[in-house]
């Protein structure tokens, strides 16, 4: 998990725009080669959850280390809050710190530290495991506190990348669940990179798909929550993200 607390001096930060992150024209190249992204627009408003899907090679893993800071911003704009976190699919939990240590990593320690680290991992269904080392963690409880150490810090605007894809289908069935839920109460930003259309439209206000670093379909959910699979409009949205992927529902 990479926690950022300042944006980069390439990233305006969002008090100088009306949404929580906004891009505008970015375009990102490697060497000569076309570009991975193409003048992209895209806008999240605060508060809102957004899914990012695409094939491989479509510019979603670049957008996302744009957003954190990791990649420059050569060519365009791109605003967002001072206050992000990132929870990638590894939980890259440090293996000589006990849970709750690596859930405050980088802040304060104390006993208030530790009661900080206490009342998250409570919230991610962890508060048992907190002296625990983590390599004595399941998949599944390493992702936990992989959410539980980006959420310590409060983030504004909170990245997933693909953060279950490693997980069995009813462990990512629980996460999926998990993060619905703590994404109800703590309403902060939401990125989700995915491959997994049924996962977009469980969690997400919209489900945008990338196609060679522009946006080809970014479709609204108007589904309730929570969200069940038998509803007919989740059909037919199913089938219009599958088709903006190129897969078909007989294929």
């Amino acid at each position: 998990m990479n926690a950022i607390s300042q944006p980069p001096a390439n990233i305006i930060p969002a008090e100088h725009n009306s949404g929580a992150v906004t891009v505008q024209g970015l375009t990102r190249r490697f060497s000569n080669g076309p570009p991975v992204l193409d003048r992209l627009d895209l806008t999240i408003a605060p508060g809102e959850f957004v899914a990012l899907l695409g094939r491989s090679g479509s510019g979603k893993s670049t957008l996302l280390r744009t957003l954190s800071g990791l990649d420059p911003v050569t060519e365009g704009h791109v605003s967002r809050p001072r206050d992000v976190a990132v929870v990638f699919q590894e939980s890259r939990l440090l293996p000589w710190k006990r849970v709750w240590q690596n859930i405050i990593l980088g802040q304060t320690g104390g006993k208030a530290g530790r009661e900080r680290a206490g009342e998250v991992l409570e919230e991610v269904g962890l508060g048992h495991r907190g002296d625990a080392w983590p390599l004595t963690l399941s998949g599944g409880e390493s992702q936990r506190a992989a959410l539980a150490r980006a959420l310590v810090r409060e983030p504004a605007f909170l990245m997933l990348d693909e953060p279950f894809a490693a997980l069995d289908a009813l462990t990512r069935l629980r996460m999926q669940q998990l993060v619905a839920g703590l994404w109800t109460r703590h309403r902060c930003a939401v990125l989700l990179v995915t491959h997994d259309v049924d996962e977009a439209l469980l969690l997400a206000d919209r489900a945008v798909v990338l196609e060679s670093g522009r946006i080809r379909t970014d479709l609204p959910i108007p589904l309730d929550r929570p969200r069940r699979h038998d509803d007919p409009r989740f059909g037919h949205l199913r089938s219009i993200l599958l088709d903006a992927l190129g897969v078909h529902d007989d294929d």
